[in-house]
């Protein structure tokens, strides 16, 4: 029986990897042009990491993650999300000292979660996060989200939403986790085992909880934003001042949460309102975290950032039918006839491409027919077309392949000349 890849990943194949490569270079593009810096942290870690940064009343930490004891006896897990490992980093490093305040960084790579595989979401997939750490003014809150807004609309993605709460600060907190716990409590055994844990540990999960999203109790649930205190209030109406002066539309929805324990004050996600995308519309989601650095052994450090599926963003612009040419081309393809053609080719392939140029030869024998049609295939530019003959006048032949146009070029000279032709 033939070995099959496991359930919830994929093979990224070529001519669908360089669409990926052209989101990624814009990915690493726009956060250069906003002063965010790559940062590339472990695949695995302890698990105590993200029992402490994830948070262990979520459902990513109770049930979604790889974890495993290695030879050594220790529990460790493949990274689920990306923050708890980069602010891990951030307090293990001291990069709170850095003179570069507040310290700004990105990271793209793969994540792991044990979940049930359906369009877009799959078990190992990759993410792409900022997180601004170090600084607690309202505008980098704004910069972030503009940041996400930014990479979803330079891919030609119109069909957007963004959601934008408030969790305010630890005394609202306190004050509507009372609140929570007053209005579920009376009829709590008519919730799920999930929500009943989580009554006390976490009441706001319960707002996040899928399978009773339709109790009666949710739709009258006390708003957070009836908790702001008044510096939280007047946090959250810079926020949305700055956004606004940036032409960032956006709806305020007091019943976003967020699924992770760590967040705080700004809470947001982008969603996709293409026709045919999905039941789960989520692109992109983020928020403030202000207590996360101290929890991992840092100084007190406020922090803010967003992760975005990949998969997610492929799918929204095919739902959108947005289509990234994931062009295949070459400088040239050496047409070798006869066996001496096929030694020199040898050769001149290797100078070729030690001069820059992205080249390819035939290696099954081929007629010169095929040869052709490999190199149309290549999408190369030209075709250099080695025999016998060629080698022994010391005249190659050189075909441009958009044109027809065929030149003639010696062997003495060959890389200059060709390098003028190609200029």
């Amino acid at each position: 029986m033939a070995i099959q890849i496991p359930r919830g990943t994929q093979d990224i194949l070529p001519g669908v990897v360089e669409k990926w490569q052209f989101i990624e270079g814009k990915a690493r593009e726009i956060c250069n042009k906003y002063q965010y810096h790559e940062i590339r942290t472990p695949i695995f870690e302890n698990t105590e990491l993200f029992m402490r940064g994830v948070g262990d009343t979520t459902d990513i930490v109770q049930k979604e993650m790889y974890s495993f004891d290695d030879r050594g006896g220790r529990n460790i897990t493949l990274r689920p999300e990306g923050t708890a490992s980069v602010v891990r980093s951030f307090a293990e490093n001291k990069m709170f000292g850095n003179p570069t305040q507040p310290v700004k960084l990105y990271y793209l790579g793969p994540m792991f979660r044990y979940e049930r595989p359906q369009a877009g979401r799959f078990r190992q997939f990759v993410q792409f996060g900022v997180e601004a750490l170090g600084s607690m003014d309202p505008a980098i809150d704004a910069e972030v989200i503009s940041l996400a807004m930014e990479m979803y609309k330079s891919l030609g993605l119109k069909k957007l939403r963004l959601v934008l709460n408030s969790l305010g600060d630890n005394e609202s907190r306190i004050a509507h986790r009372t609140a929570l716990i007053n209005h579920f409590q009376p009829r709590i055994g008519e919730f799920c085992s999930d929500c009943q844990n989580r009554l006390e540990k976490n009441p706001l999960r319960i707002l996040d909880c899928k399978k009773d999203r339709d109790h009666e109790l949710m739709a009258t649930a006390p708003s957070i934003l009836e908790y702001l205190n008044e510096d939280s209030k007047q946090y959250f109406e810079k926020v949305k001042q700055y956004l606004t002066a940036m032409d960032i539309d956006y709806i305020v929805d007091p019943t976003l949460v967020r699924g992770l324990d760590y967040y705080n004050h700004t809470a947001f996600e982008i969603m996709s309102e293409a026709e045919g995308f999905g039941a789960i519309t989520t692109l992109c989601g983020g928020g403030r975290y202000n207590g996360l650095v101290q929890e991992m052994g840092g100084p007190d450090t406020p922090g803010i950032g967003f992760a975005l599926s990949m998969e997610r963003l492929l799918s929204a612009l095919e739902a959108e039918g947005i289509n990234i040419e994931a062009e295949q081309t070459a400088d040239c393809y050496i047409i070798a006839l006869g066996e001496k053609g096929r030694d020199y080719s040898v050769t001149l392939l290797q100078k070729l491409r030690l001069a820059g140029f992205s080249s390819d030869r035939d290696y099954l024998e081929r007629k010169m027919k095929a040869q052709f049609k490999a190199a149309e295939r290549l999408g190369a530019k030209y075709a250099i077309i080695l025999g016998d003959d060629e080698l022994q006048t010391g005249i190659i032949a050189v075909k441009n392949l958009e044109t027809g146009e065929q030149t003639e070029i010696s062997l003495e000279n060959f890389i200059e000349e060709f390098s003028k032709l190609c200029r």
